[in-house]
């Protein structure tokens, strides 16, 4: 089996255009974890840090004296995360307020049982509190909009007002107040101006 790149085999997840458009997101498995609080926080970086450590133990497996089978070669895909507020009644200025879900997507071969056994291996190499609470899940996301936001987290808004927009001219209408974001940078070598995140949140037919 050829390697699986996202940017390759699925561009129209994690690659799409910098302006709003209409798709169905087929179920995705992933490892997942909760948290809440500022992201620029040292909870928030020990999480993202565990699904790393575990997710690149997934992929390094076939060094290991027990492969998993149907192992297949594949490119670890990026962090996502689907963001909500813990009080509705603050606004999104507050980060203290935020409520997450982050999370990266897995191979197909991976099971329940394979993860529980990667979970050890990492704590044993790279231990950290937050991976006893990473699970394993297939996601359904099904109709959606989304863009690629060039540029900084905080003028996030401008591009979720413009997706708001497209979808109202097309006859849908968003389901809720939570979004997801998929970071294709990495913001501690990217300047501010050239970060790329993929947006997108669930809608319905108005």
């Amino acid at each position: 089996m050829a390697k699986v790149d996202y940017k390759k085999q699925f561009k129209s997840l994690y690659l799409p255009k910098k302006q709003p458009a209409l798709i169905t997101v087929p179920p995705l498995r992933f490892a997942m974890l909760d948290g809440q609080g500022d992201p620029n926080g040292e909870a928030f970086a020990e999480v993202v840090a565990a699904l790393y450590s575990f997710s690149y133990a997934v992929k390094m497996s076939y060094k290991s004296k027990d492969i998993p089978d149907g192992y297949y070669d594949y490119t670890v895909f990026p962090l996502e995360g689907v963001w909500d507020l813990v009080d509705t009644a603050r606004t999104s200025a507050d980060k203290s307020n935020y409520s997450y879900t982050m999370m990266i997507r897995q191979p197909d071969f991976l099971t329940a049982e394979l993860a529980a056994r990667f979970i050890t291996e990492v704590k044993k190499k790279k231990p950290n509190d937050f991976l006893d609470q990473i699970r394993l899940e297939d996601y359904d996301e099904g109709s959606c909009c989304q863009m690629l936001h060039l540029g900084s987290y905080d003028d996030e808004p401008a591009s979720f007002a413009q997706m708001e927009a497209f979808c109202s001219e097309h006859g849908y209408v968003r389901c809720d107040k939570t979004h997801r974001e998929i970071y294709l940078s990495d913001p501690r070598r990217t300047e501010t101006a050239k970060l790329k995140t993929v947006l997108r949140f669930k809608v319905k037919a108005d």
